[in-house]
């Protein structure tokens, strides 16, 4: 408390001394800081963000650029464009739970329970829309809901009981799992319609080559407007910015990448539903963390819980409604699961979703010790996963294959992590 008090004077006594920054010192500050950055080398701007910490999504999206190479080299159907469609709907299951997991992580906690709240998810729905009749939308707004009840139940015992978020999810992973063998009976497996709602999500195709490239040029557009307005917006308040050559660089990076892959995409059947689906659901929840008051208390949240409940935050209800997203996404993910198979078995929320899931978020580059990642760390990630996967497969090598690889590149990222945290704590930064 003194040595706030003490700061909050001096503060105090250099404005009374006329030191006070206007409004057109803090903007030329910016200019400057701008102006400074972007006349720095690109290769000098890598070389200062290595040795702080501040790489980003540069290592993975470098992986992802090698592992295509080398499956591209050993098998010139990977970048196909049937494959590479095929790859866009894959990702979206997982995806979607990743996006969950990264909510989680940011809090610095776990969740272990997302493959089995999935799986029941996707066993709700099948029961209730073939067995009982029940309509379609109906049934998947209930599963949906049933997913967030779970993550709000799980959330609880960890901020008001103080259960460890790794016991609470564990215990999930069984319980919700036994509860979905349950629900489905003696017969193990549903099949759910193959014309119907659930199944069209993965199914479905904009097949107009217009829908893909209006598309790609709807989020370069959208990209550039929102960082020019927060470039803007940060030199009016005096921050130092990103300097307009730099975001003109990003802008024409993102415009190359989303042409070619909406020409790719429209080289076999279109835009995929799913896809689409997915990268609304990843930048409406990007703009949810870094654009509002929610998202600043789950990064506050992550950086330190004790500063964060000194400010005031509500930290129990912060981490009851991370987890309710947990849960949600979870349910939603095992939806475009059970609709790439038309069916929900004893096996759905299985194998190594979990795995997938969690690394899929790691990989991206979402920090293991939170504060740190953004929910498009998961697409980078289960793009990087479904791609060995794919790769492995057309190449006929055995499973065990894919879990080395995959295990390997998850060991890699997390000791980027943890040599990023190093770096920045080094830096004054952590």
């Amino acid at each position: 408390m003194s040595r706030t008090w003490t700061l909050r004077k001096q503060k105090q006594a250099g404005a009374q001394a006329g030191g006070a920054v206007t409004a057109a010192d803090r903007r030329q500050l910016a200019a400057g800081a701008g102006a400074g950055a972007g006349g720095q080398n690109p290769l000098e701007i890598l070389k200062r963000r290595f040795h702080s910490g501040e790489l980003g999504s540069v290592p993975v999206a470098l992986g992802l650029v090698v592992v295509w190479i080398i499956f591209e080299s050993l098998n010139e159907n990977f970048l196909s464009p049937r494959n590479l469609s095929n790859l866009s709907v894959d990702i979206v299951g997982p995806g979607m739970i990743s996006i969950g997991v990264v909510f989680v992580l940011l809090l610095g906690e776990i969740d272990l329970s997302v493959g089995s709240v999935s799986g029941l998810a996707a066993a709700v729905f099948a029961v209730l829309s073939v067995n009982q009749g029940m309509p379609e939308a109906p049934a998947l707004v209930l599963a949906v809901l049933g997913g967030t009840l779970i993550g709000a139940v799980q959330g609880f015992f960890l901020a008001k009981v103080g259960v460890p978020a790794f016991v609470v999810t564990l215990a999930g992973l069984l319980g919700w799992n036994g509860l979905m063998l349950y629900i489905l009976g003696a017969s193990g497996t549903i099949n759910i319609d193959e014309n119907g709602l659930v199944a069209k999500l993965t199914s479905y195709y904009f097949t107009n080559v217009a829908a893909a490239y209006g598309l790609a040029a709807l989020g370069t557009a959208a990209f550039f407007l929102a960082s020019y307005h927060g470039v803007r917006r940060r030199r009016a308040a005096g921050v130092p910015c990103r300097p307009m050559s730099e975001i003109v660089l990003r802008t024409g990076v993102l415009a190359a990448i989303s042409l070619a892959a909406a020409w790719v995409l429209n080289q076999f059947l279109g835009l995929p539903l799913a896809l689409l689906i997915f990268l609304v659901m990843l930048v409406g929840l990007d703009y949810v963390l870094r654009r509002t008051p929610y998202g600043r208390m789950i990064f506050a949240l992550g950086g330190s819980v004790e500063a964060s409940r000194r400010t005031g935050l509500n930290v129990s209800l912060v981490r009851i409604s991370v987890f309710m997203v947990s849960g949600t996404m979870a349910a939603i993910g095992g939806l475009f699961l059970a609709s790439r198979v038309t069916s929900a078995s004893q096996t759905s929320g299985g194998g190594n979703l979990l795995m997938d899931a969690i690394a899929a978020a790691v990989i991206g580059g979402t920090s293991l010790f939170g504060g740190r990642g953004r929910t498009w760390s998961a697409l980078l990630g289960v793009l990087v996963i479904q791609s060995i996967a794919s790769g492995v497969a057309l190449m006929g090598i055995q499973t065990a294959v894919q879990f080395m690889i995959t295990g390997g590149v998850l060991l890699v990222a997390v000791v980027i992590d943890s040599l990023s945290r190093r770096a920045q704590r080094a830096h004054g930064r952590v």
